[in-house]
């Protein structure tokens, strides 16, 4: 095992914005090692007033979509512009090494070596949908080094937007236009969701699909209520492989950010998340403490095999486990 620098070591090269340092930190904080759970709550303690100041933005959409392509030209789009930029990219995990099967870095190649832009893939491991347990972590470690603008990419729809939801300030859904169901069985509550809209790859002969598709989206969308952010969400077009929209798009999260602070539901929304994170580590926690206990591992595999075969019903052994867990 790597070794470890001590706390201290983790926040001053953080706070300066070293690279090295912060990857550790990262790599510390997602470990499931018992050992580093105390070092990485001590250090995002020691980080935590240095953190908030970014505008964070989900992005997803359906596999094909082009969103790394997307990304790749939106980064050096804002890099350009003054930013730094971290994406955090939830790649699907392999269950058998445990690690991130796409590699994103390969994916946005060029963006990867930009000195403004900091990609990091992270695995989902056995969380359920597209989430890494630890992204938030994560991203408030990015924050803590500089990073004014935060993207967290999901693995695709269906994959738990709702937890990335509960993760960042404006939530862009990229679609494909020319897929024969313009909509893609894209469920009402991804729609709902959604803040920004943008129908991608809006080139060749694609472009009049594209346009029909960003009609039919406006219009389904005047459908819906209006939102507790008091926004209405817009639907733009673009081309990533002709780099034209690219800055509609990103004028809308910025418009959509602007109205937000405004009229107060953006710091709200903030605190709601912090509510949900806490919640979600006690259930979490719990969980895992659950799962290591030892007169819980001892009686699991017997219950499992009676449930499996019929013999046992399962509220009748998830009662038995709980009650063996209470009693210990």
């Amino acid at each position: 095992m790597r070794k470890r620098f001590p706390a201290e070591v983790y926040v001053e090269g953080i706070r300066r914005g070293d690279r090295l340092v912060l990857s550790r930190a990262i790599t510390l904080v997602e470990s499931r090692l018992p050992a580093d759970a105390a070092l990485a709550q001590e250090v995002l303690s020691a980080l935590l007033p240095c953190t908030g100041k970014s505008l964070r933005v989900g992005v997803t959409g359906v596999p094909g979509v082009g969103k790394s392509t997307f990304l790749e030209v939106l980064g050096h789009h804002l890099t350009e512009r003054g930013h730094r930029l971290a994406i955090l990219t939830i790649d699907p995990s392999s269950r058998r090494s445990g690690g991130s099967i796409l590699g994103d870095k390969t994916r946005m190649e060029t963006l990867a070596n930009n000195p403004h832009a900091y990609i990091r893939p992270s695995p989902t491991g056995d969380s359920l949908g597209g989430v890494s347990r630890k992204t938030r972590e994560v991203m408030l470690l990015c924050e803590a080094a500089g990073f004014d603008l935060i993207v967290v990419e999901t693995v695709g729809v269906g994959q738990s937007e709702t937890a990335v939801r509960e993760l960042v300030d404006c939530f862009l859904l990229l679609l494909l236009a020319g897929a024969g169901d313009e909509l893609q069985g894209v469920k009402r509550g991804i729609m709902e969701m959604a803040d920004v809209l943008t129908v991608t790859k809006a080139d060749g002969p694609n472009q009049d699909a594209a346009q029909l598709a960003r009609l039919e989206l406006q219009h389904a969308l005047h459908l819906f209520p209006l939102p507790a952010s008091g926004w209405t969400p817009t639907v733009t077009v673009c081309s990533a492989l002709e780099e034209r929209g690219i800055t509609d798009v990103w004028a809308q999260v910025e418009a959509f950010a602007q109205h937000t602070q405004q009229n107060g539901w953006f710091a709200r929304n903030r605190r709601e998340q912090n509510r949900y994170w806490l919640h979600e580590t006690l259930r979490q926690t719990l969980l895992d403490r659950f799962y290591q206990h030892p007169h819980i591992r001892a009686l699991l595999p017997d219950l499992e095999n009676a449930v499996a075969e019929g013999h046992t019903a399962v509220p009748e052994a998830a009662k038995k486990l709980l009650e063996g867990y209470g009693n210990t």
